[in-house]
């Protein structure tokens, strides 16, 4: 059934993918391999992901003329934490040039013949809903400091932000609160997306594999998270169009951090290690 192979894949039983522990060295060496993918063709990278800066240049422009200029900086952010999805085009172009395969921006959008598609659809589900839960809460901090008044301008209101206490306030709640989403969001989706496209084990699977490379690389994996934070940031300053370049690094980086978190399935015939003291298991539950 549809619903049985979102939650478990293909198989009977949900699979739990033996996670690798990594070192910080691993994160900047998937950096460096996420540089070589987009440099290979960077015009068709660019071209590939100009829609995201657009679309969050329109978010801005909608905002501001709807007399919600508080609701910029939560929409500039709260854009990363559909990231993730965003990047589903450059994970197939990365997993296509590992595979000495074309690698024409085309390609890109192969991902919608995936057989994890409805798994993938769930995830991307879930990312909407946790940004919409962003807006929500970040606009209701706001409504709880500074009530019912709107921004008369742009300029005016980031110098109330920066000089009073209800600001501040609002600069180190929303913060830490957006710092929780993002979290959230990392722990549940860090290798997510790249092993439905590579693997249909089923969204449940997925979100629990990420999960599990987390704990099992909490230092790597939250440096990795600060930079996306970071990068995500700088390429926003200009007006966003820096996340055209940006957002494509990002994502074929994701898809080599993923290389390194991840073992490769057993080979047809082998035997399966069972759950024991290593760090890196693999076993089969429901």
């Amino acid at each position: 059934m549809a619903v049985f192979h979102v939650y478990a894949g293909t198989g009977s039983s949900v699979e739990h993918p033996a996670i690798r522990r990594i070192a910080v060295a691993d994160i900047f060496d998937a950096l460096r391999l996420g540089f070589d993918d987009f440099w290979d063709k960077p015009s068709h990278y660019v071209f590939l992901c100009l829609i995201y800066p657009v679309a969050g240049v329109v978010l801005i422009t909608w905002s501001s003329g709807g007399n919600a200029l508080q609701l910029v900086y939560p929409l500039m952010t709260g854009f990363a934490l559909l990231g993730p999805l965003a990047a589903l085009g450059l994970y197939e172009i990365s997993r296509r040039r590992e595979q000495k395969l074309d690698t024409s921006w085309r390609h890109a959008f192969d991902v919608r013949k995936s057989p994890a598609m409805p798994a993938i659809a769930v995830l991307g589900l879930m990312l909407l809903v946790l940004f919409a839960a962003w807006m929500l809460t970040a606009h209701a901090l706001y409504a709880r400091l500074y009530g019912d008044a709107v921004p008369a301008s742009l300029f005016g209101f980031i110098g109330d932000v920066l000089t009073t206490k209800r600001g501040w306030m609002l600069i180190i709640l929303g913060n830490f609160i957006g710092f929780l989403f993002a979290l959230v969001v990392l722990s549940t989706t860090v290798v997510a997306f790249p092993l439905l496209l590579d693997r249909d084990i089923g969204a449940y699977a997925a979100i629990e594999t990420s999960a599990r490379a987390v704990m099992t690389n909490p230092v790597p994996l939250l440096l990795w998270g600060l930079i996306v934070a970071v990068a995500l940031a700088a390429g926003s300053l200009p007006l966003l169009v820096g996340l055209a370049v940006v957002l494509p690094v990002l994502g074929h980086s994701t898809w080599h951090l993923y290389r390194k978190l991840i073992e490769p399935p057993p080979a047809p015939g082998s035997s399966r290690p069972v759950k024991g003291k290593a760090p890196s298991v693999r076993v089969k539950g429901a």
